[in-house]
């Protein structure tokens, strides 16, 4: 199983980028590919759930420990339910880099997130292979 941690900013919008390479996932690897990601509703972490799961792929995410529990979540539902600490979110971003095999970053032209680029540090510590596309 490939591990494929999908990041990006609250404010990516082009869906059409995540998309393709979510559905180029499918084409490639079918049910040997799991789709990983932070859990947000908006921009790229909305993006990676809503086309992994239309495309009928495995999908997990983490979200920050003061978020609730889903279904999807890969940590225990007594991890959830915290309350909010700003490290919530680090510590979020390094499971992620972990966890995945590779981290694709989606990141706009001109616009730089911190939460994604610490993920991608994470990431690099871990030696994991790292993609960006813009």
């Amino acid at each position: 199983m490939k591990r494929v941690g999908i990041v990006g900013s609250r404010t990516y919008t082009n869906r059409r980028k995540i998309r393709e390479f979510v559905y180029k996932l499918k084409d490639q690897l079918g049910e040997k590919v799991e789709v990983v990601s932070g859990g947000q509703k908006l921009g790229a972490d909305g993006f990676a759930k809503k086309y992994a799961l239309e495309f009928g792929l495995k999908y997990v995410e983490f979200p920050p420990s003061h978020y609730n529990w889903n279904m999807h979540c890969v940590r225990p539902v007594g991890e959830y339910n915290k309350p909010y600490y700003i490290s919530n979110y680090i510590k979020r971003k390094k499971q992620i880099a972990e966890y995945s095999d590779i981290i694709v970053a989606f990141i706009q032209p001109g616009y730089e997130s911190r939460g994604t680029n610490d993920t991608i540090r994470h990431a690099e510590k871990e030696k994991k292979l790292v993609k960006i596309i813009n």
